[in-house]
């Protein structure tokens, strides 16, 4: 492909969109077409509720990847990071010597403009942060546009376009493009950042922690000396970052030296009362439903930005108290006869570890019957084989799914959903494996009993287990 195709001309009318229907892929087309650009998209799985949502904006998408799909000759062409280099479209893309470019560029070009941009990065808690961040902004009246994974249900969306001075973008350190294989998050130039936590993840992507780390480190030499990171400083990867960096870099943390620290912590259900120091002093106290000390600091380092961006405590404090928290981040899906079945995203082990150990007091009745789906990249690998067996000893039960997708997977790499099983065993938990969805939900429907929280994790729809399971219990 020529690469010099890879770019964003003067003028743009119509914008064709190569794997439209991803959640970014899908958000970015609203929000071209409510800025007033012709829209059209195709993708190999047009399905709901992303194809509902892009037939309400009156977006044509055509089933499948054709070149035949360009021949209307768009001003421009995204390409989302779904398409590999031997896509028909990309292919076409060639041949026409059509301009295109990523995902990330195009936000930049289009969306982000003359904004400021307030990016969150970091292996865990993204999405959790950056909607905590768009709705203190929005409750602050400082009419925020946002770009981010999940949906946030204060603004039932990912994305919004607000007229106000600053975006709030998830800086993803998943891949941008076939023909650029960097993270999404050092295309953007931050006014303010969060560094949540930096580990090793995305096994198809990355070599090693030292790679990326890598990224990380370039993504802190781009940041100019009038742009400010707040870091979290319990992270060691991330304080080995931080080491001679010319952009002000504030803390935030539990132990006690932070620039901004977490104070007391009390449970009174359905809040978590937390208090925050700020320099060593009471800054104020807050409630919010967000349960677990890992939500408590994601929540510390939007109350920073806040902070500095002038937004007063009062109105950060009743942000908190309204803020409903994104889809699948803990999300109760339903009650039947006394049995609660959750949602939540979690698949690395850190996240599995840090969801059970935070919904526990919310169910002191009852048991938390973790039910985990491993199907990341990650995940389905060996990688972390012997870690995930350390992270669930604050589950009563254990129910492990074979994992569907390992013919993805090189034979020699796989993850043993059976091996892990019986690490648990070993280590006296009461741990079940299944081979399907439906053993799974046949034997919840027996096990169950009111007062038990069903714990379900996966970063994928899991065979819509939730309904199900709600439908039999």
């Amino acid at each position: 492909m020529d690469m010099t195709k890879n770019r964003i001309p003067d003028h743009v009318e119509k914008i064709h969109m190569i794997a439209v229907c991803g959640t970014g892929m899908g958000a970015l087309a609203g929000m071209l077409k409510d800025s007033g650009y012709e829209v059209t998209g195709s993708d190999q799985g047009v399905y709901p509720p992303m194809s509902h949502f892009l037939a309400e904006k009156n977006i044509r998408v055509t089933e499948g990847f054709r070149p035949e799909n360009l021949a209307y000759r768009p001003d421009l062409v995204i390409v989302g990071n779904a398409v590999s280099r031997g896509n028909p479209e990309a292919q076409a893309l060639a041949d026409l010597g059509l301009p295109y470019c990523s995902m990330p560029q195009a936000i930049n070009r289009f969306v982000a403009g003359n904004k400021k941009v307030l990016m969150v990065t970091g292996t865990h808690g993204k999405t959790t942060t950056c909607s905590i961040l768009a709705w203190i902004l929005h409750e602050a009246g400082l009419d925020p546009t946002f770009f981010i994974g999940g949906i946030l249900r204060n603004f039932n969306s990912n994305y919004r376009l607000g007229k106000g001075d600053y975006i709030v973008i998830e800086g993803d350190e998943y891949d941008t493009a076939f023909f650029d294989k960097g993270p999404k998050f050092v295309h953007f130039d931050p006014h303010m950042a969060v560094m949540t936590s930096v580990e090793f993840d995305h096994a198809d992507i990355f070599k090693d922690l030292a790679h990326v780390k890598s990224f990380f480190d370039r993504l802190l030499l781009r940041m100019k000396a009038e742009s400010t990171l707040v870091a979290f400083d319990e992270d060691r990867n991330i304080k080995d970052l931080c080491q001679n960096r010319v952009c002000h870099i504030t803390n935030y943390g539990s132990n006690g030296h932070s620039a901004w620290g977490l104070g007391d912590i009390r449970i009174e259900s359905p809040w978590t009362v937390f208090g925050v120091n700020k320099k060593g002093k009471q800054f104020g106290e807050f409630r919010t439903r967000l349960v677990g000390k890992h939500n408590l600091l994601n929540a510390l380092s939007v109350i920073a930005i806040a902070d500095n961006l002038g937004i007063s405590p009062s109105v950060i404090g009743s942000a908190m108290e309204t803020f409903l928290g994104p889809r699948r981040r803990q999300e109760v899906r339903g009650v039947k006869n006394g049995i609660t079945v959750m949602d939540d995203f979690a698949h690395h082990p850190t996240a599995v570890k840090e969801t059970i150990k935070a919904v526990r007091p919310y169910y002191p009745d009852g048991r938390v019957i973790a039910v985990f789906e491993p199907r990341t990249n990650t995940s389905m690998r060996q990688v972390f084989q012997n870690v995930y067996p350390l992270v669930f000893d604050d589950a009563d039960m254990v129910c492990i799914r074979k994992p569907s997708r390992l013919d993805k997977i090189p034979v020699n790499e796989r993850f043993s959903s059976e091996k892990l099983v019986w690490d648990l065993q070993k280590r006296e938990k009461n741990a079940f494996h299944f081979d399907d969805t439906d053993s799974i939900i046949t034997f919840l429907s027996e096990e169950a009993r009111s007062g038990d929280l069903i714990l379900i994790m996966s970063n994928g729809g899991f065979d819509n287990i939730h309904d199900r399971l709600l439908e039999v219990l």
